[in-house]
């Protein structure tokens, strides 16, 4: 049997923070506001997971009014969603994300972005796709306000 899943996530930019994506810290000047270390992708990768097993969503296996998940690393999130979906008798096929920002440029930070991933996962390098994109300076992204972040992923038994 395949499943798949969709995630989608959000979060406004802010001061004082570093900027984490799949996991990999990007040099840029403003971080993402959050509960979490806010890394959109990987929050909008743990819905399409979770939604592919049927399993829920981020904010009710990891609610923002719990101390445990303050400032803690959406690695480690994934990590654990990852090891919930198997022990449910799945395994995960692939995983696609696309980063939606003006800025900063992800495209030499991409592969590393891939590598952590793949290696949360356990998943081959090939089996992990993650893209950006700009709007064009419309919408919220646009105007340099936050990131946006969509994910798919396969499961199979």
């Amino acid at each position: 049997m395949v499943r798949i899943g969709h995630g989608i996530d959000a979060h406004r930019f802010t001061d004082n923070r570093p900027l984490m994506l799949c996991g990999v810290r990007i040099p840029y000047k403003k971080g993402l506001s959050g509960h979490s270390d806010a890394d959109v992708a990987l929050h909008a990768l743990i819905d399409a997971l979770l939604g592919a097993a049927a399993k829920g969503d981020i904010g009710t296996l990891f609610p923002d009014t719990d101390p445990r998940y303050k400032d803690i690393a959406s690695t480690l999130l994934l990590k654990e969603v990852a090891e919930q979906i198997n022990l449910e008798g799945f395994r995960i096929g692939n995983v696609d994300i696309t980063i939606v920002l003006e800025e900063p440029r992800l495209r030499p930070h991409i592969l590393e972005m891939r590598t952590s991933i793949a290696r949360i996962l356990g998943l081959a390098a090939d089996c992990v796709s993650v893209k950006a994109t700009t709007t064009e300076t419309m919408g919220f992204s646009g105007r340099k306000e936050g990131i946006l972040a969509f994910a798919t992923a396969g499961l199979y038994r």
